[in-house]
């Protein structure tokens, strides 16, 4: 009895607890996202414009484009099969635990436990586009800094 229960709660639950990141772009710091993905990321990523790919594709424009869209990467069957662009949510997901987000992933990274580590992270590879997608709630976020300040 007990050990039927244990499998059965710990994935499902984890998933789907996953709070959404949008508060904590809002608080989020992109330097420190830099110096997070400097240290965690680029030993197999680059980050520059023009920037080659390594061990995993490099990472400009990533959140302008679609999962596994660029030609001359060689993607797992896992990215392959996500669709559409990559999403603040989706991001968020991947950084937590790529395997989880993508079964099968080629990219052996365990992931960034704290949301606004990866808060961060997201902000960075944001800022890596000639035209960063709007950040989502924007309009949410910014009219409930407002009140607080000016009392």
């Amino acid at each position: 009895s007990p050990a039927p229960a244990a499998p059965a709660a710990a994935p499902a639950p984890a998933a789907a607890a996953l709070p959404s990141i949008a508060p904590f772009l809002a608080t989020g710091d992109v330097a420190a996202g830099a110096k997070t993905a400097k240290t965690q990321c680029a030993v197999c990523h680059s980050f520059a414009k023009d920037g080659k790919n390594g061990v995993g594709p490099h990472l400009w424009d990533v959140m302008t484009r679609g999962h596994a869209e660029l030609a001359n990467f060689n993607y797992s069957p896992a990215l392959k099969a996500k669709k559409g662009p990559w999403t603040y949510d989706d991001l968020n997901e991947w950084l937590y635990k790529p395997a989880q987000y993508a079964p099968g992933t080629r990219m052996a990274f365990a992931g960034i436990r704290k949301e606004q580590d990866r808060a961060n992270v997201i902000l960075y590879l944001r800022s890596l586009s000639d035209n960063p997608p709007p950040l989502p709630g924007a309009a949410a976020a910014p009219a409930a800094a407002p009140a607080p300040a000016k009392n």
